[in-house]
């Protein structure tokens, strides 16, 4: 008889800090994402058509709507959350060496295997619909935008070459976007180890399984 498969919570985490994180406390009824891309238009004279060249692409934007409840305890619920409004906060220990400027940290959005989205809290609204006597809110729903981040990729020290990692065992719940970010430092490099171990389908990874893992090219 085949066992019921046990239901995933999503999690939200920054990505150079894994314990600051968020489970949500109900999954996600819904979520959205978006992309588009820049076209530029230069009008010519004499054609009633402008000329239209591709700009490039924009960044992906994941929104995600997320419930929150703390009535059976009574206390403020947005302690359940408290982890997510700092990932939307400027990190001032992430300076940018030429701007010496703070920035918001990258987090991640985890659903099981179905779903890793890696960017930046665009945006998160709070709307509240129950409280206690004196005013502390019990019910909470919060609508979570992530903006799409290229990760920078990690450079390699040639007298390190030979200590690359050969092989990576699968364990549960990891994807392999994922897996390319602790390798390679680049969620995108999924495509590399998809292609070096001829993985028909990406997202079909399973506990105990073997990759082969190669140098970027």
């Amino acid at each position: 008889m085949t066992q019921p498969s046990t239901l995933q919570k999503a999690e939200i985490f920054r990505v150079d800090n894994t314990s600051t994180k968020v489970t949500c406390q109900f999954n996600p009824k819904d979520l959205s994402i978006t992309k588009s891309v820049k076209w530029v238009t230069q009008q010519i004279a004499g054609q009633d058509v402008p000329q239209t060249q591709f700009a490039g692409g924009e960044a992906q934007d994941l929104t995600v709507e997320l419930w929150f409840d703390s009535t059976d305890t009574g206390s403020d619920v947005r302690n359940k959350y408290k982890a997510l409004l700092t990932m939307a906060e400027i990190d001032q220990t992430k300076k940018d060496p030429k701007t010496f400027k703070g920035e918001p940290p990258q987090c991640k959005f985890q659903w099981g295997t179905y779903l890793s989205f890696t960017g930046v809290i665009k945006q998160i609204s709070q709307s509240f619909s129950l409280f206690k006597g004196d005013g502390t809110p019990l019910r909470a729903k919060l609508q979570v935008t992530f903006s799409e981040t290229a990760q920078p990729k990690k450079g390699q020290n040639p007298t390190t070459r030979a200590e690359s990692r050969k092989v990576w065992v699968v364990h549960e719940g990891q994807t392999l976007d994922w897996i390319a970010f602790q390798e390679y430092g680049d969620p995108a490099c999924w495509r590399h180890i998809a292609e070096t171990n001829d993985l028909a389908n990406p997202l079909d990874l399973r506990p105990g399984q073997v990759l082969k893992l190669v140098p970027l090219g």
